[in-house]
């Protein structure tokens, strides 16, 4: 409200956008992005946080409808015009804005009428980071209390699989000595999937060596793990790099990093073999995201690798899902890589990300270069 009057005050100040330059100036230091426009939408000013919230520049849009670099929809650009005519203001919530350059925002904005000048103007906060940061926050917590949850009840399991499989095989050895070799089959599969059991155990409790951090390069990780995947599928599947030889070394585990990709990459192997795609493909692209948050920590400095696979997408239904224990798209899968991929990084002060439509799902892992 403050700025509507200040904006009122300065009509007939500047020729083009009708304010001071000093106050224009000022309006380019915030970070609510402004939009000043006519009565028929046409763009007369636009400050320097809405140029790099809509990836536009002033210079080019000035004096064409807000239509040409965002969409919304008729309905809210009709709203628009009439609030000259009302003269009231309002705001619209978690808004979704098209972009001219393809992409989509979440934004929350106010619309106010200057009716004395025959202006409008909009007052837009992008939301996309600020929900981004509460659904990590909630997926942490929600994995946080999982994995305590998995862990007490693979504890729980783990003592009486040790009496199960001691008995069994004291029973095998009396079976022996009265030489019923027909019966030693039956102790023999007591034992054999006591031990599967065990094992599945071990690992959804993830790794409870005591982790020791090291300088490493994030490429000499990825490719060891290509390696590994390059001699299980063979050539049957693509595997490209699009790496950014600039990333500083990160503070890491090398082995559990290993195991974290390699369980990321294995599962886009996976899906690629269990479907008809023709050329099927990954890629592992690897950048610098600057001024990053992790949860609620900032870091300014954030390794990102993200795996890409052109595979059919994984179902919406499972989307939220896939980082909890035992949650598997696969009939013979047992939900347990991404989860204790997930936990990896998280040993890291990092986090996994995915997004998943049909033709592309991507994997967005972050580890901050330094651990705090």
């Amino acid at each position: 409200m403050l700025l509507n009057r200040f904006l009122q005050k300065n009509q007939d100040s500047q020729k083009v956008v009708g304010i001071t330059p000093d106050f224009k100036q000022l309006l380019d230091n915030l970070s609510t992005a402004i939009i000043l426009v006519d009565e028929q939408l046409r763009l007369i000013y636009l400050n320097t946080a809405c140029e790099h919230l809509l990836h536009v520049s002033l210079d080019h849009v000035c004096g064409s409808s807000i239509s040409s670099f965002y969409v919304e929809s008729d309905e809210a650009l009709s709203k628009a015009r009439q609030t000259m005519e009302d003269e009231s203001l309002y705001t619209k919530r978690k808004a979704c804005w098209h972009l001219h350059n393809g992409s989509k925002i979440t934004v929350d904005y106010t619309v106010t009428p200057l009716k004395e000048k025959r202006q409008i103007l909009f007052e837009v906060q992008p939301l996309d980071r600020l929900l981004q940061i509460n659904r990590e926050e909630a997926t942490l917590a929600a994995q946080s209390i999982s994995r305590n949850l998995i862990r007490g009840l693979a504890h729980e399991v783990k003592n009486p699989l040790g009496g199960i499989r001691g008995a069994a095989q004291l029973l095998d050895k009396e079976i022996t000595e009265i030489e019923r070799e027909d019966l030693s089959e039956y102790t023999n599969i007591i034992i054999s999937e006591s031990d599967r059991l065990r094992s599945l155990v071990d690992r959804m409790m993830g790794p409870n060596q005591l982790i020791i951090f090291q300088p490493i390069n994030i490429h000499d990780v990825l490719e060891r793990v290509i390696t590994l995947i390059n001699a299980e599928t063979g050539k049957g599947i693509v595997l490209k790099r699009n790496y950014d030889p600039s990333i500083p070394e990160i503070e890491g585990a090398l082995d559990l990093l290993i195991q974290a990709f390699l369980n990321i990459i294995h599962n886009a192997v996976e899906a690629l073999n269990q479907s008809s795609v023709v050329s099927p493909e990954i890629t592992i692209l690897t950048r610098i995201r600057r001024q990053f948050t992790i949860g609620r920590k900032h870091y300014p400095l954030v390794c990102s690798v993200v795996v890409s696979d052109n595979g059919p997408g994984i179902p919406d239904d499972l989307i939220g899902e896939i980082f909890y224990p035992m949650i598997s798209g696969r009939a013979e899968g047992t939900g347990l890589g991404l989860s204790i991929s997930q936990q990896l990084i998280n040993q890291h002060n990092g986090l996994i990300e995915c997004c998943s439509e049909p033709g592309l799902t991507q994997f967005s892992v972050y580890i901050p270069l330094g651990i705090t």
